[in-house]
């Protein structure tokens, strides 16, 4: 079967920056904890960029040092992109990860540390260097988001390492989403610089 990546429709539609995405993680607070449940029926579960870019910014957050969670979430990542680049029209979750749940204070810590540099973003983008976000390009990128979740897990044990991937991922989501090129690029900037870390991070403890 030809791999494709079809145009994220339906509720992506009203999504379109990370403004949105917040708003939709604030709306599907239920109670004391917020379950990924609530968050994608918020996001929508045809849009294949938000739903990528919610678990990668959620990792970035403070909540990220919640022990176990970067890897949760690396499988959120990994599960969506394989179906984005299988070209389903839904998101499909099994029902293990539409239970796990957050406090709903914690995540309001989160996203209230997320809106100032979010708004930085959202007010910087727009349509350019359309070579990065081609059809050809979206699938070396999912590729690439594939290849971060498969090894964020081993990374829980160095400090911020996860986030530092995670910002990668959301930098590729964001040039996703806004079909802006500057940030894909700047995500695969991000990874050769996180790659370096890891290794000057593994040669201090080897030394």
């Amino acid at each position: 079967m030809a791999v494709t990546t079809p145009p994220d429709s339906a509720n992506s539609s009203e999504i379109r920056s990370l403004n949105d995405i917040l708003d939709a993680l604030q709306d599907a607070e239920r109670g004391d904890c917020v379950s990924v449940r609530d968050i994608l029926n918020e996001v929508g579960s045809r849009s294949f960029a938000p739903t990528i870019l919610v678990p990668a910014l959620i990792l970035v957050s403070p909540l990220s040092g919640i022990f176990g969670l970067p890897t949760i979430g690396a499988i959120f990542i990994f599960l969506i992109t394989i179906q984005k680049l299988a070209g389903r029209r839904h998101v499909w979750l099994p029902e293990f990860l539409k239970r796990r749940e957050v406090k709903s204070d914690k995540l309001d810590r989160a996203i209230g540390w997320l809106r100032k540099p979010c708004a930085w973003i959202d007010a910087r983008t727009h349509k350019r260097l359309t070579y990065f976000v081609s059809r050809p390009a979206n699938i070396v990128t999912l590729l690439t988001i594939i290849g971060i979740t498969l090894i964020i897990p081993f990374l829980e044990v160095l400090p911020m390492v996860t986030s530092v991937f995670a910002g990668a991922i959301s930098l590729f989501a964001i040039g996703l989403l806004a079909r802006d090129g500057l940030f894909t690029m700047l995500g695969y900037v991000q990874v050769g610089l996180s790659l370096a870390l890891v290794a000057w991070l593994v040669s201090m403890g080897v030394g």
